[in-house]
């Protein structure tokens, strides 16, 4: 047994949920000041400079905040159903490449917790176990307005699922492989988004569908639902699920950048790899930026229209692009 090689996946790994959890904290703070500038607001500006320390107050207030379980809940599925949503989003990046190789105490470092010749599976994979969280959350809830958002997500993300996945096969086809390590290295001298803009549209609609965001947070309709699936939860259990959304949407923006954005890949990264990181956490952050403009910008989808989208619109394109990418290969492949 190679106990270097376990030391090296446990230190990735642990690496890799401190990011996530720091940027989980730092996302929130990012979206109230880019909402506030957007509508002619301050935002955060009282705790910390600059209101830098927001994040760690909100932290200490919903770790002292009461936490209340109602009476006739399900009180064994409404405790599991934070963790299914915050654990999936946790586990999703494992596959993803942060960087190329380095050498570090001697010895050759992969960038990235795991490289898996099915890479593109593991992650539909584990974006269809997060749904169940949310479902749970709103049935074991015993309330009407959270079972109704439950309910709203499992149609939307299995809706949306269909196209995410026929998105994946553009860049899977181009690159001949489900590994995304091999992915980014087939676009050292091409992003797929240039050869595959369609596909990148619909990876990109159907992931902010995935993760609930505006116009696509039908399951939390404030308005209609009252926060849907998450209205009985309160103090550390409504963090969890906070927190599940907020690294989500980091997570499907570093799986886009790494489809059809290089990933890791740009100037120099091959003399410095330690650029890697930095130049996927750009792409992340930009991503996250025009997640936060649709919010700011797009007003909520009626749910009929939504899941018409989904199927009359999305799909079809999805189906059309796989075929038109398949005979594209081939002609120019022959």
């Amino acid at each position: 047994m190679d106990y270097a090689l376990i030391l090296e996946w446990t230190i990735k790994a642990v690496l890799l949920t401190v990011v996530l959890l720091t940027g989980f904290a730092y996302t929130t703070y990012y979206e109230r000041k880019f909402l506030a500038r957007i509508q002619v607001r301050i935002g955060p500006n009282r705790v910390g400079p600059f209101g830098l320390l927001q994040p760690v107050a909100d932290a200490v207030k919903l770790l002292f905040k009461e936490e209340l379980i109602p009476q006739k809940a399900y009180k064994f599925v409404f405790l599991l159903a934070p963790i299914l949503i915050v654990v999936p989003a946790l586990i999703i990046l494992a596959v993803v490449p942060w960087g190329g190789t380095v050498t570090l105490f001697g010895r050759e470092i992969a960038l990235g917790v795991a490289d898996v010749n099915v890479g593109a599976l593991y992650i539909l994979s584990v974006t269809s176990i997060s749904v169940y969280g949310v479902v749970l959350a709103g049935w074991s809830s015993n309330n009407k307005y959270a079972m109704m958002g439950g309910l709203r997500s499992t149609a939307q993300v299995i809706s949306y699922e269909l196209a995410l996945g026929l998105s994946f096969v553009g860049p899977v086809l181009l690159a001949g492989s489900l590994s995304m390590n091999e992915i980014v290295d087939a676009q050292q001298g091409l992003w797929f988004i240039v050869l595959q803009p369609l596909s990148a549209l619909i990876c990109y609609v159907s992931m902010v569908a995935e993760v609930n965001r505006d116009p696509f947070d039908m399951p939390e309709a404030e308005q209609e639902l009252t926060a849907g699936y998450h209205v009985e939860y309160s103090g550390m259990k409504f963090a969890l699920i906070f927190m599940g959304e907020y690294v989500k949407m980091a997570a499907v923006s570093a799986i886009f950048a790494t489809l059809f954005l290089g990933g890791y890949r740009g100037p120099f990264v091959d003399q410095i790899p330690w650029l890697g990181p930095l130049y996927l956490g750009l792409k992340v952050f930009i991503s996250l930026g025009v997640m936060i403009w649709l919010r700011a910008t797009l007003p909520r989808f009626r749910y009929d229209r939504l899941m018409a989208f989904g199927w009359k619109i999305l799909l079809p394109l999805a189906l059309l692009n796989v075929f038109l990418t398949a005979i594209g290969i081939v002609v120019l492949g022959g």
